[in-house]
C-alpha cells in the first residue's frame, strides 16, 4: 500500500526513520540485557542457595519499582520534553546494570536489579516520542517495528545470552551490553530533538507514586514468601490481602488529585481502560508461563528436562523469533483491517498454545505450543499498543502510555511470583544419585499453563468491548 505525499505534511521523513531505527535498536538491547536473566535464575538460584520464589523476587522487584516510577518518569517527559528525561533515565539505566554486572551477593543484586527497573520508563517515552513523529497513518508500522525488536532482542538474549551465561556466567551478559547502550544513549543525545508537545503545568503524584510501588511490593513479597513463611501466617495473609486492599483506597484518593498517578479520568475512556486491563493480563500470563518453562527445562528429571541454560534459550528461540517476524507485517495488517479483529484472535490463538503445553511429553513438543502462543503474543502486543495511542489525544500520549506500562508491569511482576510459589509449593521429594532433592510436580508447571490460557480468555471477552480505531470501522471519535 502506498501512501501519498501529503500523509507526510509537517513530518521529517528522514528523521523520523532515523529515530524510529535507535529507538528500535534501543529496545533490542534493552530487552537483551533483560530477558537473558529469566533463563539463567535456576542457575541464580543454585549460587546464591535460594529458591525458585526468592528467585522470582529479582524480576518482580524490577518490576515493582518501574511500575511506581514510570508515571513520575511520564509526566517529567510531558513537563521538560521527552527527549531530555529520556536521557536521564538512560545514565539511571546505565549505572544500574554496571552495579548489577558486579554484584558479588543475592542482596546486592536484588538492590540493584530494583533501580535497574528505572530502565522500563525508556519505552512509554519512545513510544511517545515515535507517535509525534509519524503519522497517525503509520504509527502501526512505526509500532510494530518497535515490538519486533522486542523479539530481536528475545532472540539475542534466549542464544548469545544462553551461551555467555552456560560458559562465561550470566553476568558476563551485562558486562558486554554494557558499552552498547552507552552508545545508544549517546547517539539519541546527539541526534535527537526534543518532543513537540510540552505541559510545565503538570504536578508529580509523588505520594501516589510511593503508594502503588508499596502495595504492589507487599503483594509481590507475600507470593514469593508464601511457600517459606506458609500460606496461612499472618505475615503472608497479611502481605497478600493487605496489599491488594491498599489499592482501593489509593484509587479513591487519586480520583479526588489534580492529576494522579493512576489517572481516573482517563481509564474511563473505554478503549484506554480496555487496553490496560489487556496488558495486564498479557504481562500475568507472559511471565508465569516464561518462568515456568524455563524451570521445567532446566530442572533435573523428574521434575524437568535437565538441560542447561544455552540448551533452554535454543528451546526459547523459536518463540522470539516468532514474534520478531510478525511484528512488523502485524502493524501494516491493522491499518487495513482494524485493531478488533486482532485482539481477539491473538487471544485465542495464545489461550489455545497455552492449553495444549501440559500435553506435552517433551521438550520439542513444549517448544513447538510455545511458538503457537507467541503468534498470539506477536498479534495482542501490536494490537493493544496501536488501540491505545490511537485512542487518545497526542498531549496526552506520555500520561497515557506510562500508565498503559504500570499496568503491564503490575501483570508482570505478579506473574513471575505465582509462578515460582506453584513451583516451589507443589513439590516431591526424589533421590538422585544418592541425594534427597525436592522437584516441583508437574501440576505445578500445568497450572502456570491453564492461568496464562484464562488470561487470554479473559483479554478475548474484553475485546467485543473496544471500540475500533483502525480499518473501515473505526469509530471517528477524539478523546
Amino acid at each position: 500500500m502506498k501512501y501519498q505525499s501529503h500523509t507526510w505534511k509537517g513530518y521529517d521523513k528522514s528523521y523520523s526513520y532515523k529515530m524510529l531505527v535507535l529507538f528500535a535498536v534501543l529496545a533490542a538491547f534493552v530487552m537483551y540485557i533483560d530477558i537473558m536473566l529469566a533463563p539463567s535464575l535456576p542457575s541464580i538460584s543454585s549460587q546464591y542457595h535460594i529458591n525458585s520464589a526468592q528467585a522470582s523476587l529479582i524480576i518482580s522487584l524490577y518490576l515493582v519499582f518501574g511500575t511506581a516510577i514510570i508515571p513520575i518518569i511520564g509526566k517529567l517527559g510531558d513537563m521538560f520534553g521527552k527527549k531530555r528525561i529520556l536521557i536521564y533515565v538512560l545514565i539511571a539505566y546505565v549505572s544500574m546494570v554496571g552495579v548489577t554486572s558486579f554484584a558479588s551477593s543475592y542482596h546486592i543484586l536484588l538492590i540493584s536489579r530494583m533501580f535497574q527497573g528505572i530502565g522500563l520508563s525508556i519505552f512509554p517515552l519512545a513510544f511517545s516520542l515515535v507517535r509525534e513523529e509519524f503519522p497517525r497513518e503509520l504509527v502501526p508500522r512505526a509500532q510494530g517495528l518497535i515490538a519486533g525488536m522486542f523479539g530481536a532482542g528475545l532472540s539475542i538474549g534466549l542464544v548469545g545470552g544462553a551461551y555467555i551465561a552456560n560458559y562465561f556466567g550470566w553476568q558476563a551478559n551485562y558486562h558486554i551490553g554494557f558499552p552498547f547502550i552507552i552508545g545508544l544513549t549517546i547517539l539519541i543525545y546527539l541526534i535527537g530533538r526534543e518532543s513537540r508537545y510540552r505541559d510545565p503545568n503538570v504536578k508529580l503524584d509523588y505520594l501516589g507514586a510511593a503508594w502503588l510501588g508499596i502495595s504492589l511490593a507487599a503483594i509481590v513479597l507475600g507470593l514469593s514468601e508464601g511457600e517459606t513463611w506458609g500460606w496461612t501466617s499472618l505475615a503472608i495473609v497479611g502481605l497478600i490481602v493487605g496489599g491488594m486492599l491498599a489499592i482501593i483506597p489509593l484509587a479513591f484518593v487519586e480520583k479526588h488529585r489534580t492529576q494522579p498517578i493512576l489517572n481516573i479520568k482517563l481509564l474511563k475512556h473505554r478503549n484506554v481502560l480496555i487496553s490496560n486491563i489487556m496488558i495486564l493480563a498479557t504481562g500475568v500470563s507472559m511471565f508465569l508461563v516464561f518462568q515456568a518453562i524455563s524451570y521445567k527445562m532446566e530442572l533435573p528429571a523428574p521434575g524437568g528436562f535437565g538441560y542447561d541454560i544455552l540448551t533452554t534459550g535454543l528451546y526459547l528461540l523459536p518463540m522470539a523469533v516468532t514474534i520478531l517476524v510478525l511484528a512488523y507485517p502485524l502493524g501494516i495488517l491493522l491499518s487495513r483491517f482494524g485493531i478488533k479483529r486482532f485482539l481477539m484472535l491473538g487471544a485465542l490463538v495464545g489461550a489455545l498454545g497455552f492449553l495444549l503445553m501440559p500435553t506435552a511429553t517433551t521438550a520439542l513438543g513444549l517448544a513447538e505450543y510455545l511458538i503457537l502462543a507467541a503468534v498470539g503474543i506477536a498479534i495482542l502486543q501490536v494490537a493493544i499498543q496501536n488501540l491505545l495511542v490511537l485512542s487518545v489525544d497526542p498531549h496526552e500520549m506520555g500520561l497515557a502510555t506510562s500508565l498503559n506500562t504500570v499496568f503491564r508491569n503490575m501483570g508482570s511482576g505478579m506473574g513471575a511470583p505465582i509462578a515460582g510459589s506453584l513451583i516451589s509449593t507443589f513439590t516431591a521429594t526424589y533421590i538422585i544419585h544418592g541425594i534427597p532433592t525436592a522437584l516441583p510436580l508437574a501440576k505445578a508447571f500445568n497450572y502456570s499453563f491453564y492461568a496464562g490460557a484464562a488470561a487470554f480468555l479473559v483479554i478475548f471477552v474484553l475485546a467485543f468491548f473496544a471500540e475500533e480505531v483502525l480499518g473501515k470501522r473505526a469509530v471517528k471519535r477524539a478523546y
